[in-house]
């Protein structure tokens, strides 16, 4: 079996003073309504756990932004040496627990991706939401600095390639707003903070679905993709929810 070595924390890779404590909590014995056993990500106890705090001398290229480019190689080499029966397990078991642990109403529209760069693959789980009447949508990007876009697609349906060479639905695909947003990344910690890929776009898209309304985001990743801690912008939005192969991780909060 792969063994990718130790993985830096953001306490390795941080100055002195920006890193957020952490305190790990044994998983909760809960079930779900369809049995499943909920582990708990559990939030340090700190007077402020949303946000860390930096000196305002800091520069654009602060040491949490050398953490995340750091780390951003790592997970990405550590998520890229699973195997392919991994990640076909891993993609079947995704569909196998499906989100009613997140107490998804029927009917409610579900955003998924299409996988790159190694992502676990949703399209199993998609399927089974499209059978049960989940309206499916994908995230487009409507340009730098914008928040995502959703349209409407069903799976099997043709896609074409969108920016950063996506896959996306047409232009003639309705647009959605997404109740249940499934969320890609390369790392995620104990707070339910994501590492993505540095653009911004989910944490600009969850800002402003958040204010309008509720909307619950379903962080998806192998187990591999685990973090003890994962460094922290101002602007990072949570997850509420990390589905795993091993099941759903029910974010704890303060």
């Amino acid at each position: 079996m792969y063994s990718p070595g130790p993985i830096r924390s953001f306490r390795e890779l941080t100055l002195a003073g920006t890193v957020v404590p952490f305190i790990r909590r044994p998983p909760t014995n809960r079930r779900d309504h369809e049995g499943f056993k909920l582990q708990r990500l559990s939030r340090p106890c700190i007077s402020s756990p949303a946000r860390v705090t930096l000196p305002a001398t800091m520069t654009a290229q602060t040491p949490i932004d050398a953490a995340k480019q750091a780390l951003r190689a790592d997970m990405a080499r550590r998520r890229s040496a699973l195997t392919d029966a991994q990640r076909e397990a891993g993609a079947q078991a995704l569909a196998q627990a499906g989100i009613a642990f997140a107490s998804a109403p029927p009917g409610a529209v579900v955003s998924g991706y299409a996988a790159i760069r190694d992502e676990i693959n949703p399209l199993p789980l998609l399927k089974v939401l499209a059978a049960r009447g989940h309206p499916i949508a994908l995230p487009v990007t409507a340009g730098k600095g914008a928040p995502l876009i959703f349209r409407a697609w069903e799976p099997g349906a043709p896609l074409k390639t969108g920016a950063f060479s996506v896959p996306v639905p047409g232009e003639d695909a309705a647009e959605l707003t997404p109740d249940i947003l499934l969320v890609p990344l390369l790392a995620f910690d104990a707070e339910g903070i994501r590492l993505g890929y540095g653009a911004g776009f989910y944490d600009r898209t969850l800002a402003g679905l958040r204010e309008k309304g509720s909307v619950t985001a379903i962080g998806v990743a192998f187990d591999e993709q685990r973090l003890e801690a994962v460094p922290r912008d101002a602007y990072d939005e949570p997850l509420d929810w990390v589905l795993t192969p091993t099941g759903p991780i029910r974010v704890q909060t303060l």
